[in-house]
């Protein structure tokens, strides 16, 4: 059997909606996608790692990360829920044990 990291991570590309899109709208997509993946990966590395970083300042992150994800993908609030919400709100529990 795989480990976890094996299995497919889901993202908002998981959630959209079946479209005829063209080449062009697809590679677009993909480029969305990898930025918004990076951006995540930022974030999250900023959070658990700047011990100077306080709560406000994460969650001011937090927050400009969500209104930038939803700018590249307009309608998505519910796959943001879905997915990054709970993600970031366990990194922070752990980070500044918060219950």
């Amino acid at each position: 059997m795989g480990s976890q990291s094996e299995l497919p991570q889901p993202s908002f590309e998981s959630f959209r909606e079946p479209s005829h899109q063209t080449p062009e709208e697809l590679l677009e997509e993909q480029r969305r996608l990898r930025r918004l993946q990076m951006l995540m990966n930022m974030v999250m590395s900023v959070i658990g790692q700047d011990v100077s970083l306080t709560v406000e300042e994460a969650s001011e992150m937090i927050a400009g990360t969500r209104n930038a994800a939803l700018a590249m993908f307009p309608g998505k609030e519910l796959v943001w829920d879905l997915i990054y919400r709970p993600r970031l709100q366990r990194l922070m529990r752990e980070r500044y044990r918060i219950q």
